[in-house]
C-alpha cells in the first residue's frame, strides 16, 4: 500500500462533517432500542427487536458510553438514550444484595470482570458530561474494583465470579484486562485519580510490553489463575464471541489505541513501549494481516504462526483500525497511517455500513451480511468510536 499525498482526511471539513452525520445516524438507529422495563432491545437490520434476547450489562453499559458521546457533542435523542442507560445501570441490573451488577438480570449468569469494568467506562463518561447519577455510579464501580476485581499481587485483574462473588474463576483473560485499561483511562481522566492509570500501565507492562512483545507482537489472550500461558485454549471453539482460540487482530488494535490513551496522560510517566507497542501491534495487524486469506479486510484471528483460523469478518475489528490509525496520524504525522486510516473507511463504506443508519456487524464467505457470531445490530460502540475518535484525535 503506498503512503497517502495531501492533507489528511482528519482535518477535511466535509470528512468532519461526514463523521458526525454518521455519529447522529447510528445514535438514532439506537433510539428504538429503549426497552420498558430497562435496558435495550437487539435489533435487527430493520431496527426491529430480535425475539428472545435479554439486555445484557455490557451493552447497557456500552449505550451509556455512546449516548453520553452523543450528549457531550450535541447530537438529540443522546439525553434520553443515556437517561435510561443510567436508570438500567442503578436499577435492572444493580444487585442490591451482593453489590456489583447482574450480567444477565434474571439469570444465575456469573459476575464477570469484562463486565464490570464497562460499567467503570459508563460511569466515567457520563461524569463528564454532568449526568446526575454518574459520581455514586463511580463510587460503587471503585469499590467493586477494589474489593473484588483488582489483584495488587499480579498489578492485573481477575476473570469472574459467582453471582454472590465467591467461586473465583481460575481463568485470566486479556479481553477483560483490556477493556479494565479503557476503563481506568476514562477513570482517571474523570477523577484525577494517577491510581487508575498507574494500575493501567501495570496491565499493558504485563500483556503488551512482555507477552505480545515475546511473540512477534501477536498477543497472548488466555492464561491460567498464576498467569501462565494458554496457548491453545479454546482450540475446538475458533469462533467464540469473547474466548476465541489463538490472536486476535481486533484486539491488538484496540490495545494500540489505549496504548496512546496511555502515553498522552498526565497522571503518569510515558515510556517509550507505549508508542513502540502501538506502532508494531498496528503493522502487525494491518501490514501483517490484512486479506491475509485473499479477501479484503482483516480474519477474526490467526494461530501462533500467523495464519488465518476464524476467517469470519467483523465490523469491531475494522473499527478498531480506523480509531488507531487516526490517532497515529495525529500521534506521529507518518503518511502511512493516514493511507490506512482512508483505506479502512473506503473498506467499511463499501462492505459494512449500511443505509440505516448503522453497521452490518458480519460478512460471511461472499463478504456479504451474516450473523454467525453476533446476530443483529445489538451494539452501536466500535462504529459510533470510529466516528467520534478521528474527530476528538
Amino acid at each position: 500500500m503506498s503512503a497517502a499525498a495531501g492533507p489528511s482526511w482528519l482535518d477535511a471539513p466535509t470528512h468532519q462533517a461526514w463523521l458526525r452525520g454518521g455519529m447522529a445516524d447510528v445514535l438514532g438507529f439506537a433510539l428504538p432500542s429503549i426497552r420498558a422495563g430497562g435496558g435495550f432491545d437487539w435489533l435487527d437490520a430493520d431496527g426491529a427487536p430480535l425475539p428472545g434476547k435479554r439486555p445484557l450489562l455490557f451493552l447497557t453499559a456500552r449505550m451509556a458510553w455512546a449516548s453520553a458521546v452523543g450528549v457531550r457533542h450535541g447530537i438529540p435523542g443522546s439525553g434520553d438514550l443515556l437517561d435510561h442507560a443510567m436508570e438500567s445501570l442503578t436499577g435492572l441490573h444493580a444487585d442490591p444484595v451482593n453489590g456489583g451488577w447482574f450480567t444477565e438480570p434474571g439469570t444465575e449468569t456469573p459476575k464477570s470482570t469484562y463486565d464490570h469494568v464497562h460499567v467503570g467506562l459508563a460511569a466515567a463518561t457520563a461524569l463528564g458530561v454532568g449526568h446526575p447519577s454518574a459520581g455514586r455510579l463511580l463510587e460503587q464501580v471503585v469499590e467493586v474494583v477494589d474489593t473484588h476485581l483488582w489483584d495488587e499481587d499480579a498489578r492485573a485483574l481477575r476473570e469472574s465470579f459467582a453471582p454472590d462473588w465467591t467461586s473465583p474463576e481460575a481463568y485470566r483473560g486479556a479481553n477483560a484486562n483490556m477493556h479494565g485499561v479503557e476503563a481506568f483511562v476514562a477513570m482517571g481522566r474523570a477523577t484525577g485519580d494517577a491510581v487508575w492509570h498507574e494500575r493501567a500501565l501495570d496491565v499493558a507492562d504485563r500483556l503488551v510490553n512482555r507477552a505480545a512483545r515475546q511473540h512477534e507482537w501477536l498477543l497472548p489472550e488466555h492464561f491460567s489463575a498464576t498467569w501462565e500461558e494458554l496457548p491453545e485454549y479454546n482450540r475446538d471453539d475458533p469462533q467464540h464471541p469473547f474466548r476465541p482460540f489463538g490472536a486476535t487482530f481486533g484486539h491488538s488494535l484496540e490495545w494500540a489505541r489505549f496504548l496512546l490513551q496511555l502515553e498522552a496522560s498526565p497522571l503518569v510517566g510515558s515510556p517509550d513501549w507505549l508508542l513502540e507497542g502501538a506502532e508494531q501491534l498496528t503493522r502487525r495487524a494491518l501490514d501483517g494481516g490484512w486479506a491475509l486469506d485473499g479477501r479484503p479486510g482483516l480474519v477474526y484471528t490467526v494461530d501462533w504462526d500467523g495464519a488465518p483460523v476464524a476467517d469470519v469478518r467483523l465490523h469491531w475489528p475494522v473499527c478498531e483500525g480506523i480509531q488507531v490509525t487516526a490517532a497515529l496520524v495525529r500521534r506521529t504525522g507518518d503518511t502511512h497511517w493516514e493511507g490506512w486510516y482512508r483505506r479502512l473507511w473506503d473498506h467499511a463504506a463499501r462492505y459494512f455500513v449500511d443505509g440505516n443508519g448503522t453497521w452490518r456487524n458480519e460478512l460471511d464467505d461472499d463478504l456479504r451480511e451474516a450473523g454467525q457470531i453476533w446476530p443483529g445490530r445489538p451494539d452501536v460502540y466500535h462504529c459510533l468510536g470510529a466516528l467520534v475518535t478521528p474527530l476528538e484525535a
